[in-house]
């Protein structure tokens, strides 16, 4: 084990109010801003864009709330908002490419990081990322909503309780129809789709993942341990592309390198596998395919239903039972408590909402974070490593261990 000082179990200092700096104003900047206003006990004192218009529209929703108007910084280097005296969080909403550049001089200029996902995309970044947290001391917390679902957090729960007995297999999944985006010139238009030209795996690993590897316990007795991936041949986009983009339209000539779909299998040092698919361009309802299955049970989504063993000694024949059947003894006590709130702020279905204000108890309270630097990284990093699987040929890559032996 790593004589290197771990981030796992360090606990944020306890404040009464939280000072965010929001990098990265654009549309899930400024919808991640509404979730944090309706929270209490935060302050939003600066933000920063490349885009004065954006910059201007945060801090104008900041004064609507009958706040302080935040300090507006436009451009140049991002170290302007990042100043300890006035700031505890720097809450980073921008295209991934800038997510590790700013959680690093983030952390390095003595605040918390807060990053919307996937936290990196490459193997380098998520090594930086976890470097600097040790050096600083400083969290950088992967902003996943998802593992604020109202099924996840019960999927969690039970789990935890060992109702599904000792886990076997989990199924994630970011099924998600998003070719119109991919092709627009505006918004995540005009920088998603490069992907999509210079490489082939899952982009977008983390929605499934997170809740899954939190239900296993990664990090916290078992750990990913090696990755294997496959991708299918690439058809969707471009066929949509020449359907709705003009004649003469530079889009017209990109090649797509990333097949629709891309499936990765992982295995945990413990023996359990994870099923892990990637598809943002096929005409297919949305799913992250959720799955969590034990000897004594199984939890799924899309649709969903649970089926936990009542007797060992009699055979099983039966159906899936509906969530409302187990969410009363069963569910989350913070959906429990909060879940009209987070339905009526929005935020898809809720987990915005609840992902926000737990991070903010968190750091009110002086608690462990639910998710560390570390998660941040093994989460990420299937992006990179199912890359390389595919361009070996889909054979299996060794999965790094972030943590340094504190898994154990």
């Amino acid at each position: 084990m790593s004589s290197i000082q771990t981030m796992r179990g360090v606990a944020f200092s306890p404040r009464e109010t939280v000072r965010v700096a929001l990098l990265g104003c654009g549309g899930r900047g400024r919808g991640m801003l509404g979730e944090l206003l309706a929270v209490v006990g935060v302050e939003i004192v600066a933000v920063f864009d490349v885009s004065e218009e954006a910059a201007q529209k945060a801090a104008a929703a900041v004064v609507k709330r009958e706040k302080p108007e935040p300090r507006i910084v436009v451009g140049g280097d991002v170290r302007q908002v990042l100043n300890p005296d006035t700031t505890d969080l720097a809450y980073i909403a921008t295209p991934w490419q800038q997510h590790v550049l700013y959680a690093v001089a983030a952390m390095e200029a003595g605040l918390h990081a807060a990053v919307e996902v996937p936290a990196a995309v490459t193997i380098d970044d998520c090594w930086a990322m976890v470097e600097t947290s040790e050096k600083t001391r400083r969290h950088c917390v992967q902003l996943e909503n998802c593992c604020y679902g109202e099924l996840e957090l019960m999927m969690i729960h039970l789990a935890e309780l060992g109702k599904f007995g000792t886990l076997t297999h989990g199924e994630a999944a970011y099924i998600h129809d998003l070719r119109h985006l991919l092709l627009s010139d505006q918004s995540e238009g005009l920088w998603r789709r490069e992907p999509h030209k210079t490489s082939d795996g899952n982009f977008y690993p983390t929605h499934g993942l997170g809740p899954v590897a939190q239900a296993m316990g990664i990090h916290r007795g078992d750990r990913f341990t090696r990755l294997i991936s496959m991708s299918s041949n690439e058809a969707s986009l471009s066929e949509t592309r020449d359907v709705i983009i003009e004649e003469g339209n530079v889009k017209r000539s990109e090649v797509y390198k990333a097949g629709d779909m891309n499936t990765s299998l992982i295995q945990t040092a413990k023996g359990r596998t994870i099923l892990l698919q990637h598809d943002v361009v096929t005409p297919r309802p949305y799913s992250r395919g959720t799955l969590l299955q034990g000897s004594k049970g199984t939890i799924r989504d899309y649709p969903a239903g649970v089926f936990l063993e009542a007797d060992p000694k009699t055979p099983h024949h039966g159906d899936w039972a509906g969530l409302e059947t187990i969410k009363e003894e069963f569910g989350s006590p913070m959906w429990k408590e909060l879940g009209a709130k987070a339905l009526e702020t929005g935020g898809h279905g809720g987990m915005d909402f609840m992902m926000n204000y737990r991070l903010v108890q968190c750091l009110r309270e002086g608690l462990v974070p639910d998710m560390d630097v570390y998660d941040a990284a093994a989460w990420s990093a299937p992006g990179p490593l199912s890359e390389e699987s595919v361009r070996l040929g889909n054979i299996p890559v060794e999965f790094p261990d972030f943590t340094r032996g504190h898994w154990l």
